[in-house]
């Protein structure tokens, strides 16, 4: 009976889509090469521990980011994260960028996820215009990651405007934490 009750509440368990630059890679230190792919950049402080923590606590973690595959394979490798995330979702083969919902929708058929599971869904990302408004328009909860100063931090409309937000990768955890216990 409690491996039945372990496997229901890991049914409900809070998912977590990420994006990478300035989420959890500092895109201030990225370096790229001839193509533009991203071959080295830092994570945020905290970011790798957020990531691990998250991971080790149970969590599905799918990375739903911008850019060129191999660009996200090698800075997620380099910095020890790459195994952490069920799916990585990159808009380079999905052929369109975030707010687009194929992006979403990608990622959560990746991980078996249904229009049923959106409630216990979180995007974090560091952009208005495309991280919390792809989020929003599907009713995925939006988490804004406040950390850098790289884009605008003011909503140009309704759709734009985050469920929560946060200012460091470790505040992420605690914000988590709480969600997943509202779910059970």
């Amino acid at each position: 009976m409690s491996q039945q009750t372990t496997s229901n509440e890991e049914q409900k368990k809070l998912v977590i889509f990420l994006d990478c630059g300035d989420t959890i890679i500092d895109e201030g230190t990225e370096t790229r090469d001839e193509e533009g792919v991203v071959i080295h950049g830092n994570v945020i402080p905290g970011a790798d521990i957020m990531v691990k923590t998250l991971a080790e606590r149970g969590y599905r973690l799918a990375i739903v980011a911008d850019g060129l595959a191999q660009s996200f394979k090698n800075l997620l490798t380099q910095n020890g994260l790459y195994d952490h995330f069920e799916t990585l979702t990159y808009s380079e083969p999905i052929k369109v960028e975030k707010p687009n919902p194929r992006m979403f929708k990608a990622a959560m058929g990746a991980m078996d996820l249904d229009e049923q599971d959106v409630s216990r869904i979180i995007m974090v990302g560091n952009n208005l215009s495309r991280d919390i408004r792809g989020a929003n328009q599907l009713g995925i909860t939006s988490v804004l990651m406040g950390w850098t100063t790289r884009y605008p931090k003011t909503p140009a409309d309704d759709l734009e405007i985050p469920d929560y937000t946060i200012n460091e990768p470790l505040e992420l955890v605690d914000l988590v934490e709480s969600l997943n216990k509202a779910l059970l």
